[in-house]
Order: structure tokens, then sequence, then C-alpha cells
């Protein structure tokens, strides 16, 4: 079990990174590897629909998105981590998955993912959901735990005393890796994967 938690925050070791640390604490502890992938502080142009990936199969913008999707390939399940910025995810946060989805999407799918938001009062949930819209595109089982997966603080200092939003966070990583066990017993079983309809896009207007 390999698990990826991208850290989308602009400051490496900020509130979503000590969230990121709480569940990573309790992967360790069940035996899961892990490993904290943080995106960065520098801007991450959005996706222009250019359709050049389609050809080359890579992002012509670079950006670290394409490292990303290779990186994805060898992991079995996704966290997806943000602060709050205006009650929404991170600017690079979205950007670096709007552009690594629309190409890469195959690295992702059917992996289980679960998201997260750190935020000092508010916001957290408008942002938790916008963060679940990539998943939910992508055929990848969405994690939930015992409420919506946040953390509240200025700093990290002030994310340790969240005992609510720890043990959350505690609770989803514990369910993560259960699903993970299920999905790996069930593949020794011989359960098969779904069969893959071929896609059909319909317009609305014609």
């Amino acid at each position: 079990m390999k698990i990826l938690l991208i850290n989308g925050s602009g400051h490496q070791h900020g509130c979503t990174d000590a969230a990121l640390q709480e569940m990573e604490k309790v992967f360790k502890a069940l035996g899961a590897e892990s490993e904290i992938y943080w995106i960065g502080n520098q801007p991450i142009g959005g996706c222009i629909g250019c359709g050049a990936c389609y050809q080359t199969g890579r992002c012509a913008f670079g950006g670290g998105v394409n490292e990303l999707v290779e990186k994805a390939k060898d992991f079995d399940a996704f966290v997806f981590g943000t602060p709050v910025h205006y009650a929404a995810a991170s600017g690079n946060l979205t950007c670096l998955l709007d552009r690594a989805f629309y190409f890469g999407s195959d690295a992702f799918r059917r992996k289980p993912c679960a998201v997260i938001a750190s935020a000092r009062r508010a916001g957290t949930t408008a942002a938790y959901e916008q963060l679940l819209k990539y998943p939910g595109i992508t055929e990848m089982p969405i994690i939930s735990s015992s409420y919506w997966n946040m953390v509240h603080g200025r700093v990290p200092e002030d994310v340790a005393k969240d005992e609510e939003g720890l043990r959350t966070l505690r609770v989803l990583a514990k369910n993560m890796v259960y699903f993970l066990q299920c999905m790996e017993a069930g593949r020794k079983a011989g359960v098969p994967e779904p069969e893959p309809e071929p896609r059909v896009m319909t317009n609305f207007i014609r």
C-alpha cells in the first residue's frame, strides 16, 4: 500500500502539512507506505484547453504537472490537502489538478482518494466539496470519516489543539487503509474490476 498525500499549500510546513502529518502517523502505524508531496510555492498556471497533451501525453506547460502524473502511477491511493483561500481550494492546487486530471486521469482512476481542508475559521466545507469533484469524475472511491475532513487554526500549533479535527483525520486514515486492504483481498479472491464502457458525450445544445 502506497499513499500519496498532496500538500496544496504555499507553506510547506503550515497547517495543511500538520493535518497531513497526522494522517501519515496512522498510515505508518498500520504498515502503509506514504509520502507527503508539496506542490511548492511558485505560480502554477491553469489549463487553457489547448489539447496538446492529447498528442504528446504530457502537459505542454510543465509546472510540476507532468511530474505529478508520473509519480501518481506508482501510488495506490491519494489525499488532496488544501488551505482555504476565499472559501475555495488554493489556486495552485486547483490549477495543478485541473491539468493533471485533464490528460493524466488514468494514473488516478479507481484508486481511493480523500480530501482535507484547513482554515483559520471558515470556508472549509466549500473547499472540501470543490476537491471532491476530481475523484468524483475519475471513478475514484471517495474515503470518508466521522465528520467532514477539516482542521482549524492559524498556525500548526493551533491545529494541534483541534482535537476533533485531528480525530477526524485519524479515522479517515484508518478507513483509507481498511479500504485498500479490502481491495487487495478482493483481487486475491479473483473479484474482477468493472467492465469499462465506451465514452459517450451528449451535448445539450444541438
